[in-house]
Protein backbone atom coordinates (compact mmCIF):
# COMPACT_ATOMS: atom_id res chain seq x y z
CA UNK A 1 0.00 0.00 0.00
CA UNK A 2 1.27 3.44 -0.90
CA UNK A 3 1.57 6.13 1.72
CA UNK A 4 2.16 9.86 1.83
CA UNK A 5 4.68 11.66 3.98
CA UNK A 6 3.41 15.12 4.88
CA UNK A 7 5.75 17.85 6.15
CA UNK A 8 4.15 20.94 7.69
CA UNK A 9 4.60 23.89 10.03
CA UNK A 10 2.74 27.01 11.09
CA UNK A 11 5.50 28.37 13.30
CA UNK A 12 7.99 29.14 10.52
CA UNK A 13 8.74 27.91 6.98
CA UNK A 14 8.73 24.14 7.17
CA UNK A 15 11.60 21.88 6.20
CA UNK A 16 11.94 22.16 2.42
CA UNK A 17 11.48 19.38 -0.11
CA UNK A 18 15.20 18.77 -0.65
CA UNK A 19 16.01 18.57 3.05
CA UNK A 20 12.88 16.55 3.75
CA UNK A 21 13.73 13.96 1.09
CA UNK A 22 17.23 13.70 2.51
CA UNK A 23 15.73 13.11 5.96
CA UNK A 24 13.52 10.33 4.61
CA UNK A 25 16.55 8.78 2.93
CA UNK A 26 18.38 8.55 6.26
CA UNK A 27 15.55 6.30 7.46
CA UNK A 28 15.70 4.31 4.21
CA UNK A 29 12.21 5.39 3.23
CA UNK A 30 11.78 5.30 -0.55
CA UNK A 31 10.12 8.46 -1.81
CA UNK A 32 8.78 9.37 -5.26
CA UNK A 33 10.88 12.55 -5.35
CA UNK A 34 9.74 13.57 -8.84
CA UNK A 35 6.16 13.94 -7.63
CA UNK A 36 6.81 15.77 -4.36
CA UNK A 37 4.61 18.87 -4.30
CA UNK A 38 3.80 21.83 -2.12
CA UNK A 39 0.30 21.89 -0.63
CA UNK A 40 0.74 25.37 0.80
CA UNK A 41 3.76 27.45 -0.13
CA UNK A 42 6.39 27.33 2.60
CA UNK A 43 4.00 25.64 5.04
CA UNK A 44 3.28 22.13 3.83
CA UNK A 45 4.28 19.60 1.18
CA UNK A 46 3.77 15.92 0.53
CA UNK A 47 5.52 13.06 -1.22
CA UNK A 48 4.41 9.51 -1.91
CA UNK A 49 6.43 6.85 -0.10
CA UNK A 50 6.43 3.07 -0.27
CA UNK A 51 7.71 2.21 3.18
CA UNK A 52 6.62 2.95 6.73
CA UNK A 53 9.23 3.51 9.42
CA UNK A 54 9.32 4.23 13.12
CA UNK A 55 8.61 7.95 13.10
CA UNK A 56 10.09 8.72 16.52
CA UNK A 57 13.59 9.55 15.27
CA UNK A 58 12.38 11.32 12.11
CA UNK A 59 9.86 13.34 14.10
CA UNK A 60 12.56 14.42 16.55
CA UNK A 61 14.88 15.55 13.76
CA UNK A 62 12.12 17.42 11.93
CA UNK A 63 11.03 19.01 15.20
CA UNK A 64 14.42 20.69 15.46
CA UNK A 65 13.33 22.60 12.33
CA UNK A 66 9.88 23.35 13.83
CA UNK A 67 8.36 20.92 11.33
CA UNK A 68 5.88 18.08 11.72
CA UNK A 69 6.26 14.89 9.71
CA UNK A 70 3.42 12.40 9.42
CA UNK A 71 3.03 9.31 7.25
CA UNK A 72 -0.43 8.02 6.39
CA UNK A 73 -2.07 5.76 3.80
CA UNK A 74 -2.71 7.25 0.37
CA UNK A 75 -6.13 5.60 0.12
CA UNK A 76 -9.15 7.30 1.64
CA UNK A 77 -7.34 10.38 2.91
CA UNK A 78 -10.25 12.78 2.56
CA UNK A 79 -12.72 12.25 5.34
CA UNK A 80 -16.48 12.78 5.42
CA UNK A 81 -16.80 13.54 9.13
CA UNK A 82 -14.88 15.74 11.58
CA UNK A 83 -15.26 15.36 15.35
CA UNK A 84 -13.23 18.01 17.20
CA UNK A 85 -12.48 18.69 20.84
CA UNK A 86 -12.79 22.34 21.86
CA UNK A 87 -10.50 23.31 24.76
CA UNK A 88 -6.85 23.65 23.72
CA UNK A 89 -7.91 22.39 20.29
CA UNK A 90 -10.47 24.58 18.52
CA UNK A 91 -9.77 27.33 21.05
CA UNK A 92 -6.30 28.01 22.43
CA UNK A 93 -7.14 27.71 26.14
CA UNK A 94 -9.09 25.63 28.65
CA UNK A 95 -12.37 27.46 29.18
CA UNK A 96 -12.85 26.21 32.74
CA UNK A 97 -9.35 27.41 33.59
CA UNK A 98 -10.21 30.78 32.06
CA UNK A 99 -13.22 31.04 34.34
CA UNK A 100 -11.06 30.04 37.31
CA UNK A 101 -8.51 32.73 36.51
CA UNK A 102 -11.17 35.43 36.15
CA UNK A 103 -12.73 34.34 39.47
CA UNK A 104 -9.38 34.32 41.27
CA UNK A 105 -9.43 30.53 41.66
CA UNK A 106 -6.65 29.60 39.25
CA UNK A 107 -4.34 28.10 41.87
CA UNK A 108 -7.08 25.75 43.07
CA UNK A 109 -8.52 24.69 39.70
CA UNK A 110 -5.79 24.73 37.03
CA UNK A 111 -3.59 22.01 38.62
CA UNK A 112 -6.61 19.67 38.65
CA UNK A 113 -7.22 20.40 34.95
CA UNK A 114 -3.60 19.64 34.12
CA UNK A 115 -3.69 16.31 35.93
CA UNK A 116 -6.99 15.33 34.30
CA UNK A 117 -5.73 16.16 30.80
CA UNK A 118 -2.63 14.04 31.46
CA UNK A 119 -4.90 11.13 32.36
CA UNK A 120 -3.92 11.08 36.02
CA UNK A 121 -7.45 11.71 37.31
CA UNK A 122 -10.91 10.41 36.44
CA UNK A 123 -12.42 13.02 34.12
CA UNK A 124 -15.87 13.19 35.72
CA UNK A 125 -14.53 13.35 39.26
CA UNK A 126 -12.07 16.07 38.27
CA UNK A 127 -14.82 18.04 36.50
CA UNK A 128 -17.11 17.84 39.53
CA UNK A 129 -14.32 18.92 41.86
CA UNK A 130 -13.42 21.95 39.76
CA UNK A 131 -16.98 23.05 39.07
CA UNK A 132 -17.85 22.80 42.78
CA UNK A 133 -15.22 25.47 43.46
CA UNK A 134 -17.18 27.88 41.21
CA UNK A 135 -20.31 27.67 43.37
CA UNK A 136 -21.75 31.12 44.02
CA UNK A 137 -19.83 32.80 41.21
CA UNK A 138 -21.92 35.01 38.88
CA UNK A 139 -23.21 33.27 35.75
CA UNK A 140 -21.67 36.16 33.78
CA UNK A 141 -18.33 34.47 34.44
CA UNK A 142 -19.10 32.29 31.42
CA UNK A 143 -19.58 35.30 29.15
CA UNK A 144 -16.32 36.84 30.35
CA UNK A 145 -14.42 33.63 29.64
CA UNK A 146 -16.03 33.38 26.20
CA UNK A 147 -15.09 36.98 25.40
CA UNK A 148 -11.45 36.25 26.21
CA UNK A 149 -11.25 32.96 24.30
CA UNK A 150 -9.38 32.81 21.00
CA UNK A 151 -9.76 30.42 18.09
CA UNK A 152 -6.75 28.30 17.27
CA UNK A 153 -5.16 29.16 13.94
CA UNK A 154 -6.84 27.37 11.06
CA UNK A 155 -10.03 26.51 12.98
CA UNK A 156 -12.41 28.30 10.59
CA UNK A 157 -10.43 27.19 7.57
CA UNK A 158 -10.56 23.54 8.64
CA UNK A 159 -14.30 23.43 9.28
CA UNK A 160 -15.38 25.55 6.34
CA UNK A 161 -13.11 23.75 3.86
CA UNK A 162 -14.30 20.32 4.92
CA UNK A 163 -17.94 21.41 4.79
CA UNK A 164 -17.41 23.00 1.37
CA UNK A 165 -16.23 19.59 0.17
CA UNK A 166 -19.24 17.76 1.57
CA UNK A 167 -18.10 16.70 5.05
CA UNK A 168 -20.06 17.10 8.28
CA UNK A 169 -18.34 18.72 11.27
CA UNK A 170 -19.21 18.48 14.97
CA UNK A 171 -17.71 20.05 18.08
CA UNK A 172 -17.75 17.52 20.93
CA UNK A 173 -16.30 18.78 24.20
CA UNK A 174 -15.97 17.98 27.87
CA UNK A 175 -16.43 21.73 28.38
CA UNK A 176 -19.71 23.63 28.53
CA UNK A 177 -22.49 24.24 26.04
CA UNK A 178 -22.56 27.96 26.90
CA UNK A 179 -19.15 28.20 25.23
CA UNK A 180 -19.27 25.43 22.62
CA UNK A 181 -22.41 26.98 21.09
CA UNK A 182 -20.85 30.34 20.18
CA UNK A 183 -17.54 28.72 19.21
CA UNK A 184 -19.30 26.23 16.93
CA UNK A 185 -21.21 29.08 15.29
CA UNK A 186 -18.04 31.11 14.72
CA UNK A 187 -16.33 28.20 12.97
CA UNK A 188 -19.32 26.86 11.07
CA UNK A 189 -19.75 23.44 12.73
CA UNK A 190 -22.96 21.56 11.97
CA UNK A 191 -23.68 21.20 15.68
CA UNK A 192 -22.05 20.95 19.10
CA UNK A 193 -22.23 18.79 22.23
CA UNK A 194 -20.84 19.50 25.71
CA UNK A 195 -21.72 19.56 29.40
CA UNK A 196 -24.33 21.88 30.87
CA UNK A 197 -23.04 24.15 33.63
CA UNK A 198 -25.94 24.71 36.00
CA UNK A 199 -26.99 28.08 37.42
CA UNK A 200 -29.82 29.50 39.49
CA UNK A 201 -30.83 33.11 40.08
CA UNK A 202 -27.80 34.32 38.13
CA UNK A 203 -25.29 32.32 40.17
CA UNK A 204 -23.41 29.12 39.34
CA UNK A 205 -24.61 26.22 41.49
CA UNK A 206 -21.29 24.36 41.36
CA UNK A 207 -22.83 21.43 39.48
CA UNK A 208 -23.14 20.07 35.96
CA UNK A 209 -26.07 18.18 34.48
CA UNK A 210 -25.60 14.40 34.47
CA UNK A 211 -24.58 12.30 32.68
CA UNK A 212 -21.25 13.98 32.04
CA UNK A 213 -19.85 14.08 28.51
CA UNK A 214 -16.55 12.24 28.95
CA UNK A 215 -14.05 10.25 26.90
CA UNK A 216 -16.48 7.39 26.26
CA UNK A 217 -19.18 9.87 25.26
CA UNK A 218 -16.89 11.21 22.53
CA UNK A 219 -16.64 7.73 21.06
CA UNK A 220 -20.43 7.42 21.26
CA UNK A 221 -20.84 10.66 19.28
CA UNK A 222 -18.29 9.47 16.71
CA UNK A 223 -20.28 6.28 16.17
CA UNK A 224 -23.60 8.14 16.21
CA UNK A 225 -22.59 10.50 13.43
CA UNK A 226 -20.89 7.77 11.42
CA UNK A 227 -24.20 5.91 11.54
CA UNK A 228 -26.22 9.00 10.70
CA UNK A 229 -24.06 9.79 7.67
CA UNK A 230 -23.73 6.16 6.67
CA UNK A 231 -19.96 5.80 6.89
CA UNK A 232 -17.46 3.74 8.87
CA UNK A 233 -15.04 5.07 11.46
CA UNK A 234 -12.31 4.93 8.82
CA UNK A 235 -14.00 7.83 7.01
CA UNK A 236 -13.80 10.14 10.05
CA UNK A 237 -11.10 12.51 11.28
CA UNK A 238 -10.91 13.37 14.98
CA UNK A 239 -8.66 15.88 16.71
CA UNK A 240 -7.92 16.62 20.36
CA UNK A 241 -5.17 17.29 22.85
CA UNK A 242 -5.93 15.52 26.15
CA UNK A 243 -6.42 12.12 27.75
CA UNK A 244 -10.20 12.30 27.36
CA UNK A 245 -9.70 12.41 23.57
CA UNK A 246 -7.59 9.25 23.34
CA UNK A 247 -10.37 6.73 22.74
CA UNK A 248 -11.95 8.64 19.85
CA UNK A 249 -8.55 9.41 18.29
CA UNK A 250 -7.62 5.73 18.30
CA UNK A 251 -10.99 4.76 16.82
CA UNK A 252 -11.04 7.25 13.93
CA UNK A 253 -9.58 6.58 10.53
CA UNK A 254 -7.58 9.79 10.98
CA UNK A 255 -6.97 10.49 14.67
CA UNK A 256 -4.72 13.50 15.23
CA UNK A 257 -3.16 14.81 18.44
CA UNK A 258 -2.84 18.60 18.31
CA UNK A 259 -0.01 19.67 20.61
CA UNK A 260 -1.05 16.63 22.60
CA UNK A 261 -0.32 15.88 26.22
CA UNK A 262 2.43 13.27 26.80
CA UNK A 263 -0.08 10.41 26.90
CA UNK A 264 -1.30 11.27 23.40
CA UNK A 265 2.21 11.77 22.04
CA UNK A 266 3.03 8.24 23.13
CA UNK A 267 -0.19 6.60 21.90
CA UNK A 268 -1.28 8.52 18.76
CA UNK A 269 0.68 8.10 15.53
CA UNK A 270 -0.48 11.29 13.78
CA UNK A 271 0.66 14.44 15.57
CA UNK A 272 0.67 18.18 14.90
CA UNK A 273 3.12 19.77 17.31
CA UNK A 274 4.27 22.68 15.12
CA UNK A 275 1.24 23.08 12.82
CA UNK A 276 -2.12 24.67 13.56
CA UNK A 277 -5.47 23.16 12.59
CA UNK A 278 -4.76 23.75 8.91
CA UNK A 279 -2.57 20.69 9.34
CA UNK A 280 -5.65 18.48 9.29
CA UNK A 281 -6.33 19.73 5.77
CA UNK A 282 -2.73 19.00 4.73
CA UNK A 283 -3.03 15.45 6.09
CA UNK A 284 -6.11 14.96 3.92
CA UNK A 285 -4.24 16.23 0.86
CA UNK A 286 -5.99 19.58 0.53
CA UNK A 287 -3.96 22.25 -1.23
CA UNK A 288 -4.13 25.98 -0.60
CA UNK A 289 -6.26 26.52 -3.70
CA UNK A 290 -9.00 24.35 -2.22
CA UNK A 291 -9.28 26.22 1.08
CA UNK A 292 -12.65 27.80 1.77
CA UNK A 293 -11.52 30.46 4.25
CA UNK A 294 -8.45 32.52 5.00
Amino acid sequence: MHHFAVFSSSEQPCLGIGDGLALLATARIKADADNARWLHGGRAWQVQVNDIADLASLRLQASDQHTDINILPAEGRRKKLLIADMDSTIITSESLDDMARIAGLAEAIIPITERAMRGELDFEAALDERVALLRGQPESLIDRALAESRLTGGAKNLVQTMRAHGACCYLVSGGFTAITGPVAAMCGFNDHHANILEAKDGLLTGTVTKPVLDRESKLVFLDHYCGEIGIGREDAVCVGDGANDLVMLQAAGLGVALKGKPLLREAVALQLNHTDLTGLLYLQGYGEGEFAAA
